[in-house]
Order: structure tokens, then sequence, then C-alpha cells
């Protein structure tokens, strides 16, 4: 809504008195009046956004291995994802299936995808069946499926500007049994449209968008986590709003950074141990320096352990850890209790941040208590400038420290991820980014997080990430489209730490999250195969369906959806 409203003027009649009287013979005195005016101009309600984007990527296997059937964006039409990069003209496509061997290979959808580039859904090109050759109007429209054939679709969500709740739908199901062949009629005489139950397909929460399901692997974590001053009190930034946060059974009357970082790492941790995940998970700090230290304050908050209870209680109470770190004297611990934790404390705060000691920290640790043959990760956020060197400290550069870290130079390689939050260096943090044995600058690994209140999203993320891919449902096609095109169509969560069941609770439950604005790139899969056992019975079968996804804003609305999709 631009209509505006303009509040109407009014003059203010500050005082009222004689100047004086002119001199005898002058005639009679004149007063004056004293004015004044206050206006408030060019006042405006504008209504916000609520705009659901989507891009996808499809595959389809006919017996020659997966081929890249159509994608959106896709500038040039060959079915694989890609656009042109606006400020180096330079093409970013999919980079093809995860290959050891290629070096630019990340197996995901473009990561660089956001609200301001993904072209609207009218202008995607549907492709080509590489059987048929055939112009495919629609996604799905393969017209020769054999025994054996199997085929996936990642859509990444993005939702622009506000949070809202989403709904993944079918409609329009039919089936029909279509021409009855001479070796149809021995096991199917009444020509019954069976295609639709004789596939198989999966749902799945693709979490890094790469069109595989990806299975638990053993992995040992590093949460390193920026206790600077501006993640807590008021006079740095540190507050996020007047609301209400419940934390560890306590209600506290203000919500803060490091809050929000406390319930997101728990809520982490919390899904690891709720999925039996083999893990081991330590935490890591940095602050910066007060007047008269000679070292960083930085250090170790939790060794690594399997003992996830342990690292839960490490990461409760961070209000309290971080006051003792940056407010106490030098060699303050997280754990000495010196701390002023009121956001409004304005005394003594030690400043800066030492990110590139945070991440040297974390990886000693894992050098020294990290597993034998596991993969190694090390999630590190902040919200600040990289502290520049010129005080009495030296530092570590942040880039040659994750450098390091994704090389194994002082432990062994490590997966980098980085979270930014709000006036951080997203540079720095974006060029820490990678794999393990990569380089750095790979947006995948890299979350901008501009409201502090989507942290906890991404640790559920992350978290997503860490475990098996969640599976929706895993059924006959069939079954899983009349699922979809039943009521609502299916609740998706937006955050996957939290313990949701999205075919049976229902959709407005505490435990499911809208999924949060600005864009953050979110991906639902549904993949399917026609099994080599399937025999004549689906001769000639066809089965139509139409999918969409649904989505309403978060404010105002407990998630229920609406009476009518």
């Amino acid at each position: 809504m631009n209509e505006k409203l303009r509040l109407s003027r009014r003059k203010v009649l500050a005082g009222i008195g004689v100047v004086g009287l002119a001199s005898a013979g002058a005639g009679a005195g004149t007063s004056a009046f004293f004015s004044d005016e206050e206006e408030f101009v060019d006042n405006s309600l504008v209504a916000g956004e609520l705009d659901l984007l989507v891009d996808w990527q499809q595959t389809y296997d006919f017996g020659d291995g997966q081929t890249f059937v159509s994608a959106h964006p896709d500038h040039d039409n060959d079915g694989e994802q890609s656009i042109i990069d606006p400020e180096t003209q330079t093409v970013q496509n999919y980079s093809d299936f995860p290959d050891d061997d290629d070096a630019d290979s990340n197996g995901a959808n473009i990561p660089g995808l956001t609200c301001e580039n993904i072209p609207p859904l009218s202008e995607a090109d549907f492709g080509v069946d590489p059987v048929t050759d055939e112009n495919m109007e629609t996604l799905v429209q393969f017209s020769d499926v054999k025994p054996g054939d199997s085929g996936e679709i990642t859509f990444s969500l993005h939702l622009c500007d506000n949070p809202g709740y989403l709904w993944m739908q079918a409609d329009n199901v039919s089936e029909d049994g279509g021409i009855l062949t001479e070796p149809e009629t021995a096991v199917d005489p009444d020509n019954l449209g069976t295609l639709g139950d004789e596939i198989q397909a999966t749902l799945w929460y693709d979490e890094d968008c790469d069109n595989v399901y990806d299975i638990d692997e053993p992995v040992d974590i590093m949460l390193t986590l920026d206790f600077s001053g501006s993640m807590l009190y008021d006079q740095y930034g540190g507050m996020v709003s007047t609301d209400d946060i419940q934390l560890n059974g306590t209600t506290l009357s203000e919500t803060t950074k490091i809050d929000l970082v406390e319930l997101g790492t728990r809520q982490f941790v919390d899904y690891l141990q709720s999925q039996n995940a083999d893990v081991q998970v330590g935490v890591a700090y940095f602050d910066g320096e007060g007047t008269d230290d000679n070292v960083p304050r930085t250090g170790i908050l939790q060794p690594l352990t399997t003992d996830l209870s342990v690292v839960d209680g490490a990461l409760s109470g961070l209000r309290q850890k971080l006051a003792n770190v940056v407010t106490g004297s030098a060699l303050s611990t997280p754990f000495d209790g010196d701390g002023n934790p009121s956001p409004f404390f304005t005394n003594g705060i030690a400043t800066g941040t030492y990110i590139g000691e945070g991440v040297d920290d974390a990886q000693a640790e894992i050098d020294a208590n990290g597993r034998n043959g596991v993969d190694y990760t090390n999630i590190i956020l902040s919200d600040g400038e990289s502290f520049n060197g010129t005080g009495s400290t030296q530092f570590s550069d942040p880039v040659t420290a994750a450098d390091n870290a994704r090389a194994g130079s002082l432990s062994p390689p490590t997966d980098v991820f980085t979270i930014s939050v709000g006036s951080a260096n997203d540079s720095i943090l974006q060029s820490m980014a990678g794999s393990a044995g990569g380089t750095g600058g790979d947006p995948s690994f890299f979350s901008d997080v501009d409201n502090p209140l989507n942290i906890p999203s991404v640790f559920g993320n992350l978290a997503s990430q860490t475990v098996a891919e969640r599976v929706i449902m895993q059924d006959s096609l069939a079954t899983v489209l009349t699922e979809l095109a039943d009521g609502n169509g299916i609740p998706l969560d937006g955050n996957r730490a939290t313990i949701y069941d999205e075919l049976t609770d229902p959709a407005d439950d505490p435990d499911r999250e809208a999924f949060r604005g600005d864009g953050v790139m979110h991906c639902v899969a549904l993949s399917w195969e026609l099994p080599f056992t399937v025999g004549n019975q689906v001769q000639g079968d066809t089965l139509g369906f139409d999918l969409g996804f649904y989505t309403e804003q978060e404010r105002h609305n407990d998630g229920a959806g609406p009476q009518v999709a």
C-alpha cells in the first residue's frame, strides 16, 4: 500500500505581547505576535512484502546416468541451472554432480541465487525430454518411462522480505490406463491406471541443495562463538529487541544477540542428540582485549566430547559467561563469575574481535582431541570486524587462520562454515568459508544473517546437514501425491532442528517454525523411481498432477493455514 497519509498542519501560538509603545506624538503603539510552526511531512504507510521465489534443478536417469533435464534459472536452456553473474559477466552454474576431480564442482544449486536475481516463473524453460526429444511444457513431462528409470527435482525456496509459513501441495491428480496393449492384457485386462502406485518416491529436505539424499556420517564439530561486547551490551548494538525471551526456564525481559546464539546452538545440540548422531561437539569463544591486556581473550568454553548433555550445559547462561570474559580483569574466563550480564552495563568492557585467534583455538582443540577417521567442521559466528592488530597484542589474520584450518596445517582438514550477523565484515567471513581441502569464498558455506532473529534457523539448518537429511515421506508416488493434495498439503518446517512430524503433527504445532525472510535458501527434494521389477501392467499408463507451494505471513497467523488452500 503506497497511499500516503499527511498530518494536518497546526500553527502554535507561542506568545502574544505588546512589544512597546512608540514615543509620545508617534501615534498609537503597535503589537506583534510571536509564532512557531512544527510539521510532519511526507508521512506514509507502505505494505510489506511476502514474495516466494522458487528455483530448481531436475535430473532424469533413463539408463545413461543422471542427465540434466530442466532448471530455473537456466540462461542457455541446456537443462543445467546457470546464470550470468551481473558483476563479472561470467557464467555460474550448478557445477554438475559432486566430482572429486573437479575443484569447482560442489553439486549444489547455485548458492548465489537471491530474491534479486531469480527470474519469475513465467520465464522458466521446462526443457526437452532427453528420450523423445519432445519439448516439455511443464515441469515433469516424460512420455516414455521404462522400469529402471528414475528422476529427481530439488526445489530451492526463497521467502523475500517477511517470514512466512510454507506448504507443499499437489492438485489435479489423475491416472489413466491409456491404450491397452496385447502384453498388458495378460496382466491388467481392466487396463487400470497403476503407474503412480508402482513408482516409488521420496520427499525430503535437501539441506545442501545437491539433488542427493545424504546419509549420516561421523563428524567432530567446533562451535566458535563471538563473545564480544556487541553480542550483549546495548551501547554496542547487542540489544535486538525489548521482547521477552525464554532461556533455560527463565524469562529475560529483552532479547540480545547472545541470547539468540544460546537458543540456536542449544537447539543444534539437542537435535543432534535426538538423532543419535555420531558426533563430538566442542565450543570455542573469542573477544578482543582490555586496556592493559597482553593476550587476547579467547579460549575453549567446552572441549570436544560425545556427551552432548555436557555441551548443552556449557551453552546455557551465555549472557553471564560472555560478561565474565568481557567485563572482568585480564585473563578473565567464562566461569569466574565476575562479569555484569545486564545489557545496559556500560563500564569496563573489553573491546575488539579476535576471530583469527578463535579459529586457531578451535583447530588446536580438533587437533588435540578430534577422533581419527571422521570429518571435521568448524562453525564460526561473528557480528563484528576482525581486530586490526594495532593494539598491544599480536593477532592471527582470520582468513589465514581459516585457510590453515581447511588445508589441515594446524589440524586435520576441516570444513569451515561462517555466520555473519548484522554489521559483521561479510567479505572477511565469506573469504574464510569453504570445504576441507578446498579454497575459501564458497557461498554455500557462508550464511549472511542481517536479522539476528534468524540465528536459530541457521543453526537448525546446519544441524540438519550434520545428520542424515530428514525424510518427510517415503511411499508410492500416488500416496505422496495424495498427501500433498489433501487439505492444505504438507506443512513444511522452517527449522528442522525442532522435532516436528509433517504428516502427523498439526500445522500450528509449536515445534513447527515459519521460514525466515530475507531470501534465505531452503531446499525440498522429490525423487522417484520405477523399479526394474515392475512389468507390463503399466504399459501406456499415464499419471498427471500439479505441484506447488503456498505461503502465508507469520505475523497474525499461527501456522494453521487457510480454510481453503
